[in-house]
């Protein structure tokens, strides 16, 4: 029996004497890459493919990961920007930043921002006349013998009618008087689509006026800022088909900003 146990025990050790040298063996091969020889479980850079980890990017892999986002899309406001989609610099008025910091670097440009607008139409206000605009000649009940201006704005930009109407019925050579007691405190301003009034007293209520007569066409001429003469073009408000009867009394009011302080006299 003892025998037997010494001649089995030499036997064991060389066979675990030769899996370790075949295990050396193989452990050199599969290190001897030219790199020298690492330790199992320490490598940081790869993991073998059969074990279902995903293996480390490649160099050029890398390299596009680190500019991949250079120029990303800052059309709104500059800020990063999600990687990988890119645009021109036409948005943003510059180039985006690097590392996928969008556009922190660029600066906006004319485009983006709205740029500096050309000089638009002047604001400056202008003299209410025929040419700018709408003017309408309506007769009323009440008052009796009295006919309302209206004269609205159509033009783009803001308006003044100075004094009163010049206006002339018919052929007459001159134009009547004005009430000086209707002068407004201001000069009438009209916005564009705003409205002014005066009103016409075309002949005495009692009767008492002279020269009576019918007139089927109007004319109102507009004044300057000075009071004296017209400036630019008169306008031509329709009369009814029967024309209006006027006589020696008629006269005008001031323009006024309201209907009602027109035909108050």
């Amino acid at each position: 029996m003892s025998s037997f146990r010494t001649a089995r025990t030499p036997r064991v050790r060389l066979v675990g004497a030769a899996a370790t040298v075949v295990l050396a063996a193989l452990s050199l091969t599969a290190c001897n890459d030219g790199t020298g020889v690492k330790s199992e479980g320490r490598a940081t850079g790869t993991a073998p493919a059969a074990n279902g980890t995903a293996t480390a990017p490649s160099q050029d892999e890398s390299a596009a990961g680190t500019t991949q986002g250079s120029g990303t899309d800052t059309s709104a406001s500059g800020g990063n920007g999600p990687a990988g989609k890119t645009s021109s610099s036409k948005a943003s008025g510059g180039s985006g930043g690097t590392g996928g910091t969008g556009g922190s670097g660029g600066s906006g440009g004319a485009e983006a921002s709205g740029g500096t607008s050309g000089a638009g139409a002047s604001g400056k206000p202008v003299t209410c006349e025929g040419s700018v605009t709408r003017t309408t000649a309506a007769p009323l009940t009440r008052p009796v013998n009295h006919m309302l201006l209206t004269v609205t704005n159509t033009g783009s930009r803001t308006c003044f009618l100075y004094g009163y109407p010049a206006v002339q019925f018919g052929e007459a050579q001159a134009v009547p008087p004005v009430i000086e007691d209707s002068q407004p405190q201001a000069v009438v301003t009209l916005e564009p689509g705003q409205s002014g009034y005066a009103s016409v007293n075309l002949a005495a209520a009692d009767g008492s006026g002279t020269n009576g007569h019918t007139v089927k066409s109007l004319t109102v001429h507009f004044r300057g800022r000075s009071g004296n003469g017209s400036v630019g073009t008169g306008a031509h408000p329709s009369l009814p088909a029967q024309g209006v009867y006027v006589d020696d009394s008629l006269k005008v009011t001031y323009w006024q900003q309201s209907m009602d302080d027109a035909v108050s006299w």
